[in-house]
């Protein structure tokens, strides 16, 4: 008897096969729908049934890191799953633009040693092993890990030529600033809100003042500074005790109030490539000769004479210190607090900062030991940090799996993590590790991503010793207006509404319903 679920075709039954898609930003031709079409057709023409889709909508092709569609393709091909026998790509590109072409031959080996072909509908040649078909695929994967580098370049020429036009390429404006969006012609078309993107290309953004109330706490703080000789941890203090925040609603620190007195957007200028991430392979610090500026591109907040003279007195402080010098104000610090962090050395006033030791000595922990300090429990909870950072790729596959097996579809934005639901909701994972309090009481802490606005912040909490989740929260923004929450064993009806064993109703919510289904 043939199977009851089995497709058949003229010449017998289909082939069950999965279609792999994948989409950046590149060109309408690559969208997900029009590959999606192609790879349907060729499998019509050649007896598969498609009973699988792994898409990647707005992921770029340069590293797997992110593409949770391609993860999940593999990782299923490992596990030997029944559910297809071949897998449907449109073209070598929508594999990936690997910029080592022996990285995209390594993830078609896994499946093809699993078991499962991988076939490119469009390509010119068969993949069936032959000496024909592998030099295409190398001149192909070559030429695809080319044409990224080409555009990077194209791509970085055109962000260069916007900085010195004057208009703003990314991030947030910053305490004090705003980011207005503009025309082609330089008409305003209003404030753009924090999270918000420009929806036309054509469109451009400039940094202008914000309120007035803002710029005037800009303003306090080089007068703190410059005039009254007021130290960034004192001005923080200052600003905090005035009920004073951030512009992400957080207390200042000596590290957000030197951002203010260092960089030159306040004064009207436009700066970029400080820091570079070229083909998402490494992050570099490039220095000022590689800056791309554009001087006095916005309105000022506070005037050149006040932004130089704070940078006169940073650089008369900015001693060069001996190693000798680090680790003799390393040893004083212990003998007044007893113990060493990267808060203790960074709130120590006219002293060299944590990051001084991490460049000068390899980590904190190598300038620890050379004056006889273990932190034992620094170590623990690095190593902690550490297993919780392993855990979140997999959270957030399993995440994106279980919406997908529900009926869902998902999008996860590759810059945040933040999921994109049935375009629907948007939804934040946060892994939220377990503190043991002086009186050996449990506690959660959990921040809110504000920046991010996610309609659902969903938080795995973690058991007692870090392992292994506790349990899950699921917080919806309509109704938890705090950034910072601060959870317990046991926290009343009015939190633990939320709390979940497991994430199957956070699941239920992205499955889709059948509307004659509702209607029957």
């Amino acid at each position: 008897m043939p199977d009851d679920d089995a497709h058949f075709g003229k010449d017998g039954p289909l082939v069950p096969a999965a279609e792999y898609v994948r989409m950046s930003t590149e060109h309408q031709q690559y969208s997900t729908e029009n590959q999606s079409a192609a790879i349907r057709e060729y499998a019509a023409k050649s007896g598969f049934d498609i009973v699988k889709t792994y898409a990647d909508h707005g992921k770029s092709g340069l590293r797997i890191k992110g593409r949770t569609g391609l993860q999940n393709l593999i990782r299923d091909a490992q596990l030997r799953t029944n559910e297809f026998k071949v897998i449907l790509v449109y073209d070598i590109s929508r594999w990936g633009r690997f910029q080592d072409p022996d990285e995209a031959a390594y993830y078609e080996f896994i499946c093809k040693s699993a078991g499962y072909d991988v076939r490119y509908v469009t390509e010119l040649f068969e993949n069936d092993g032959s000496l024909v078909s592998d030099v295409a695929k190398v001149l192909k994967r070559t030429s695809s890990g080319e044409y990224a580098r080409e555009l990077s370049v194209k791509v970085f020429a055109g962000q260069s030529r916007l900085i010195r036009l004057g208009f703003r390429q990314g991030g947030a404006a910053g305490y004090g600033l705003r980011r207005k969006l503009v025309d082609m012609a330089g008409t305003s078309k209003g404030i753009l809100s924090q999270g918000e993107h420009k929806s036309i290309q054509t469109d451009r953004v400039i940094l202008v003042p914000g309120p007035e109330v803002e710029r005037d706490a800009v303003r306090a703080i080089y007068r703190l500074f410059t005039d009254e000789g007021k130290t960034e941890r004192e001005i923080a203090g200052i600003l905090n005790g005035r009920g004073i925040y951030t512009d992400l609603g957080r207390p200042w620190t000596r590290g957000t109030i030197n951002q203010v007195l260092t960089n030159e957007k306040y004064i009207g200028n436009n700066v970029w490539n400080r820091h570079s991430f070229k083909l998402k392979r490494q992050h570099v610090t490039n220095t000022p000769e590689l800056w791309v500026r554009a001087d006095q591109a916005f309105e000022p907040v506070v005037d050149v004479q006040s932004f130089l003279k704070a940078r006169d007195i940073m650089s008369q402080r900015a001693k060069v210190y001996s190693e000798g010098e680090l680790l003799d104000h390393l040893r004083e610090l212990v003998a007044k607090h007893g113990y060493l962090s990267g808060i203790i050395i960074d709130e120590a006033q006219d002293g060299p900062t944590s990051s001084t030791y991490r460049s000068r000595f390899g980590s904190l922990l190598r300038a620890y030991s050379l004056v006889g300090y273990t932190p034992e429990r620094d170590y623990r909870f690095l190593e902690i940090n550490r297993h919780l950072r392993s855990l979140y790729p997999k959270l957030m596959t399993d995440v994106t799996s279980g919406i997908e097996h529900a009926g869902g579809n998902v999008w996860r934005e590759s810059e945040t993590d933040l999921l994109r639901i049935n375009d629907e909701f948007t939804a934040s994972i946060v892994i939220a590790r377990c503190e043991e309090t002086a009186r050996r009481a449990l506690r959660w802490t959990i921040r809110l991503e504000s920046s991010l606005a996610p309609d659902i912040t969903v938080a795995m909490r973690m058991g007692e010793d870090n392992r292994k989740p506790r349990d899950y929260y699921l917080f919806p923004r309509i109704d938890i207006c705090f950034l910072r929450l601060r959870l317990a064993e046991h926290n009343g009806v009015s939190l633990d509404t939320y709390r979940f064993d497991n994430l199957d109703s956070f699941y239920q919510l992205s499955s889709r319903i059948n509307v004659l289904d509702i209607a029957s």
